[in-house]
């Protein structure tokens, strides 16, 4: 039988923090975690637009919902928003590092990253690190970090990672979607090595219809890419199917850190949750190591994977 919500445990008492859960993935996430009872903070770029979610979102949660103003792209908002955390909750159960940006033209974060990496990668390994003293010590303590099938097409360019001396928009993208899951799979492995009550894990969602594909579509200005969506359509599954997998990850008790889950039809494209294969490179400790390392270097802060 299909895995779906309804399989889930009851979350009443569990905190839960989605970045992104204004619309599409994030939104769909928060709602079907609202509904079964986790207070659930709307972690979003614009105020506005949580406001909006949350107004969506409250006639069926079970509990509580707070938006935080929250710009991954921006590496004081994101110390600003951990430490919002701290002071209103003190704890966390649930991280779930789902926003991102897809394909834009070549553009800079706050802090002057390559926005992609910087606001798909870089802003999370920091909003992990800030939060994670405050998941120690909590009962099933997940991190879910959410990547794509973009990884399998990825390559970390370490010899110049913000895409300075040439900028293709697709291979900066897979890049940080790449550089998602090998951060996921590093973490579980410093977690459990030190002992830690947290569990990190990793989710795709296929082919899903969210605002990522028209708003990647208007920034290029691009009608063949249009086109090719349009053609694509009838593959893409609802924002709420696409979800499933970073739920799975989130609440399934059968769930373990350093598990990878995606959707189980045409090749991880749509589908329910499975477990799926990650991409070699995201295997290679090696290359994991060194990202953790330049990643720490980069948002100048070391991920405290170790139980205090």
């Amino acid at each position: 039988m299909p895995w779906t919500m309804a399989d889930s445990p009851d979350q009443s008492g569990r905190i839960a923090l989605i970045t992104g859960a204004n619309s599409g993935l994030g939104l769909e996430t928060a709602r079907a975690l609202a509904s079964r009872g986790a207070t659930v903070v709307l972690a979003c770029r614009s105020r506005r637009r949580g406001e909006e979610a949350r107004a969506e979102l409250l006639p069926a949660a079970a509990a509580g919902l707070e938006v935080l103003e929250l710009d991954l792209a921006d590496l004081a908002s994101v110390r600003a928003g951990a430490h919002w955390v701290r002071e209103n909750y003190g704890r966390l159960d649930l991280l779930v590092n789902n926003a991102g940006v897809m394909a834009p033209p070549r553009m800079l974060t706050r802090d002057g990253f390559e926005l992609q990496f910087g606001t798909n990668h870089l802003g999370h390994v920091a909003l992990t690190a800030a939060l994670l003293p405050l998941m120690e010590g909590r009962s099933d303590a997940r991190v879910v970090t959410v990547t794509s099938g973009a990884q399998y097409f990825g390559r970390i360019a370490f010899d110049d990672l913000q895409s300075e001396r040439r900028y293709d928009r697709w291979a900066a993208y897979s890049q940080s979607k790449l550089a998602n899951v090998a951060f996921a799979l590093e973490l579980q492995q410093r977690l459990a090595a030190a002992g830690s009550t947290v569990a990190s894990l990793a989710a795709h969602p296929g082919l899903a219809r969210t605002n990522l594909q028209p708003a990647s579509v208007a920034a290029a200005n691009s009608k063949l890419e249009g086109l090719a969506y349009r053609l694509m359509d009838p593959l893409f599954q609802s924002a709420a199917m696409g979800a499933l997998p970073q739920l799975y990850a989130a609440t399934a008790p059968e769930a373990r850190g350093g598990e990878h889950y995606g959707p189980d039809q045409w090749g991880g494209m749509r589908g329910w949750p499975t477990q799926v294969r990650i991409a070699p490179a995201a295997l290679d400790p090696q290359i994991r190591r060194r990202l953790w390392e330049v990643s720490e270097q980069l948002v100048g802060q070391a991920v405290p994977a170790q139980a205090p």
